[in-house]
């Protein structure tokens, strides 16, 4: 098979969608696990048809009839992404959730979608683009729509939390408050500031946009029951807190952890008016949702998700949306991720290089079309993998990206994880110039032998047909899902020769706009959790503001994360039981704490600004034990203080 046949073919399709594991009764995330091939290359597919050049490589898969009788997991290793979680399928019983991007005139293709058997759910004309839920079977039918520039899958957003911390118990002061309060109340002083200020977060809305509300059938408790006891407000909530939580769309299954978000803020801020959306009906959709929150009345909104594909080198949709909601006034707190790695003290989950070093080489076993990798070594040798050490049961996501602006890409890289004898594990392979449009790769592996697996990544340049220049942009690597210990790279761990290791944070938890907190455990004031992202992240190009793409600018170097606040604290149902209770382990919930904070400052002073309140909070900051400002940001959120502060601002 030839590499311009697999670009514009691009995956094996796929049969009809069996029963998978689900987060919920409709949405159900398919990821792969592994791609083993049979022979050195992946495995050949018909000759591309328009269809298929618009086509992603993995959705072309997808709609594969060789596909039609295989199980979901080898489904999942033919399209290199987990068997389930972040970074697999969204689906909805027998469909999948796509993008499908249009060169003109997205708003009025509505009708011609639903005749092709799409369901529509979000609509963006800003960026020509309909999310739709559509059957495997009718993917070409909707490729070869007019005007379609290309379909893309949706890949199932990450939360922010994490299950791997350590627990200890902490004793927690009670007043008129739920069965469970975060001990984040003490730890940050909001009782403190509740009980010297009289107030409660009291006129205050603060909007939470996550996974699902109060959809997971396996949950410890459901929603009515956290009423019932005084963790949620609603009718029968024994401090009287009458006033439920407000659900604007719960409609993405998930694992409830916006409930626990939640149970956060009302712990901290109880008397605040709570409003929950989802985030998990694709990247676009979650953007407009956050406008659609602000345009509703909330003062202070809260996320802790994270699509695949959000830019690295600028802002993206959601980072737009985020600049649109605080420039109207309102206060936006966003997680930073969970995606650390410490070997020796050094942070080292990411990989960045100045520009793409071409090799003139490959490693063996990769097709002939795979022909210049990058040298990873920025010294005389060349090296043209990345090692990685993965544990047994652990999965490795690879997520690729370069310095071109969405809707300005001319160069085509590709990925690939090879084993340590050459076999192709995973791979990607985007159009991302004639389809996509966006700099954007990403693979995922598990290893489920029971042995240490030693595998290496290559980036390759691709110039055949569509695969536009041969230019060298500044090109960086993210090791995602690697708060869970078992991943680790075993070699370029040190920022050395201009190669630049470490940070994390990227897409809209490096929006400057936004508030992006770091974890701190409950039981220890004195450090940054090990999994925590470390920042900063730089901006080379505009914001991805249409389908037109941004200019090149000055590059804009943002310190993040801004803040830290308590993660680990219990709440009813969500998290890792460890043994008496439930823990709420990640940045997912050190953000909410921050946002009930800023509730409690708008409560003691209605008229300050957003600016005010986030440098009233960032000013009044308390160190972090020996961590600087790229792991803790401005240190430990102290609420008593931040209040404090924001009593003495004008107006």
């Amino acid at each position: 098979m030839t590499r311009s046949t697999r670009k514009r073919a691009r995956s094996l399709r796929r049969r009809r969608f069996g029963t998978a594991q689900a987060f919920a009764t409709t949405l159900v995330w398919l990821v792969a696990a592994a791609l083993v091939l049979p022979s050195a290359a992946p495995a050949s597919v018909d000759q591309g048809t328009r269809a298929g050049a618009t086509l992603s490589a993995r959705l072309t898969k997808l709609a594969s009839l060789q596909l039609e009788s295989a199980a979901d997991r080898e489904v999942a290793r033919a399209l290199s992404l987990p068997l389930d979680g972040a970074g697999s399928l969204l689906r909805s019983r027998d469909r999948v959730l796509v993008d499908v991007r249009f060169r003109r005139r997205a708003g009025s293709r509505v009708a011609a979608l639903t005749a092709a058997g799409a369901k529509i759910v979000h609509v963006s004309r800003r960026y020509q683009t309909v999310t739709v839920w559509v059957a495997p079977k009718a993917l070409h039918t909707v490729a070869r729509l007019d005007g379609v520039a290309s379909v893309t899958e949706q890949l199932a957003p990450m939360v922010a939390v994490s299950g791997d911390a350590a627990t200890e118990l902490a004793t927690s002061v009670k007043a008129c408050q739920g069965s469970t309060t975060s001990e984040g109340d003490v730890q940050l002083g909001a009782l403190e500031a509740r009980r010297e200020f009289d107030i409660d977060g009291r006129g205050v809305k603060v909007s939470v946009l996550s996974d699902s509300f109060d959809r997971d059938a396996g949950a410890a408790t459901r929603a009515s029951q956290d009423v019932a006891s005084g963790d949620l407000p609603g009718p029968g909530n024994p401090c009287k807190r009458r006033r439920p939580v407000e659900v604007l769309d719960d409609s993405a299954g998930g694992s409830d952890e916006g409930r626990a978000i939640l149970q956060v803020i009302h712990d901290l801020a109880p008397g605040a008016t709570l409003s929950f959306g989802t985030a998990f009906k694709g990247e676009l959709a979650f953007a407009d949702s956050i406008r659609a929150l602000r345009a509703a009345g909330a003062a202070v909104i809260v996320d802790d998700i994270f699509y695949f594909d959000e830019p690295f080198f600028q802002d993206g949709p959601v980072g737009v949306a985020i600049g649109d909601v605080t420039a109207a006034g309102a206060a936006y707190f966003t997680a930073g991720g969970n995606d650390n790695i410490v070997i020796d003290g050094r942070d080292v989950a990411s990989f960045e290089a100045p520009a793409f070093r071409p090799s003139g080489a490959c490693p063996s076993g990769l097709p002939s079309y795979v022909a210049d990798c990058m040298d990873f070594d920025a010294g005389e040798a060349v090296d043209t993998t990345y090692g990685i050490r993965v544990a047994p049961g652990r999965t490795v996501s690879v997520d690729l990206q370069w310095a071109q602006p969405w809707n300005g890409v001319t160069t085509d890289f590709d990925a690939y994880l090879l084993s340590s004898t050459n076999d192709v594990l995973a791979y990607s392979e985007y159009s991302n110039v004639t389809a996509t449009q966006k700099p954007f790769e990403f693979l995922s592996w598990t290893n489920n032998s029971g042995d240490v697996q030693d595998v290496h990544l290559a980036v390759n340049s691709y110039t055949g047909p569509g695969g536009g220049d041969t230019g060298a942009p500044r090109l960086k690597l993210v090791l995602l899902r690697s708060g869970l210990a078992g991943v680790a790279p075993t070699e370029y761990t040190t920022s050395t020769n201009g190669d630049v290791v470490g940070p994390t944070i990227f897409g809209h938890f490096g929006s400057a706009t936004a508030v992006t907190l770091a974890a701190v455990p409950f039981a220890n004031s004195s450090i940054v959790e090990p999994y925590s992202s470390r920042g900063p992240t730089t901006h080379y190009y505009g914001p991805v503001t249409s389908v037109d793409p941004a200019p090149a600018i000055i590059p804009q170097t943002i310190d993040k994360p801004d803040l830290s606040a308590t993660d680990c604290g219990v709440t009813t149902f969500f998290g890792l039981l460890d043994g008496t209770d439930w823990r709420f382990c990640g940045t997912s919930a050190a953000a909410p704490h921050a946002a009930a904070v800023a509730a409690l400052q708008y409560d003691e002073r209605p008229s300050a600004s957003f600016a005010q309140i986030r440098a009233a909070q960032t000013d009044t900051a308390v160190s972090v034990g020996p961590f600087g400002p790229n792991a803790a940001g401005a240190g430990l959120l102290d609420a008593l203080a931040a209040v404090r502060r924001i009593t003495k601002v004008g107006g």
